[in-house]
């Protein structure tokens, strides 16, 4: 279980890392965030928005609450700066979440029903927003932004560094920091 000091520091990363996805694919030529591309959700914006409304299923399930959703994704997507808005305030709410967990918040269970009717349990610190944007701009020719790994890297070597560029001796620096499993966060990688 993590702490919930480790829960803020999550929740303020995935906020930084929205910012710098939206920002990313706002600075894309005119019509590139919204181009069809060979994906599951058809385009970057939508794309952003899967991650939005999950975003939202999750808040529901920690407020104890149905999410009202049938399905992963809309059938459509708002404007790229009024998804960012919206993104905005889901993420000013997981920050304000955080703020008032506990240590017994954090272990309690949360019970909940996914899209396809299934029942699920959990703790709330395995429902916090997932930190997976990064992928979004493979494809365009625009270079991801910098992320906690490639942050500390000297700006020439920074745009377009990959997700592995901070590893030395095949180990990531970041493993303690960002998890108190290195093992499985090593795995993953």
């Amino acid at each position: 279980m993590i702490t919930p000091q480790a829960a803020r520091m999550l929740t303020r990363y995935n906020h930084w890392a929205n910012k710098l996805i939206f920002e990313a694919v706002a600075g894309l030529p005119e019509g590139e965030a919204v181009k069809e591309r060979q994906s599951l959700f058809k385009n970057m914006v939508h794309t952003l928005n899967h991650n939005y409304v999950i975003d939202l299923i999750w808040q529901a399930h920690l407020e104890g609450r149905e999410h009202g959703f049938a399905a992963r994704n809309t059938p459509g997507h708002p404007p790229l700066a009024e998804l960012w808005r919206k993104q905005r305030l889901v993420d000013e709410w997981y920050i304000a979440w955080s703020e008032r967990l506990s240590e017994a918040a954090l272990g309690e269970n949360v019970h909940f029903t996914l899209i396809g009717g299934n029942k699920g349990v959990s703790q709330p610190h395995e429902l916090s927003p997932r930190l997976r944007r990064r992928s979004l701009l493979s494809g365009t020719g625009g270079s991801p932004p910098a992320d906690h790994r490639s942050a500390g890297l000297p700006q020439g070597r920074r745009r377009g560094a990959r997700l592995d560029a901070g590893r030395r001796g095949g180990r990531r620096p970041c493993v303690s920091a960002c998890s108190d499993r290195g093992k499985r966060s090593r795995r993953a990688g």
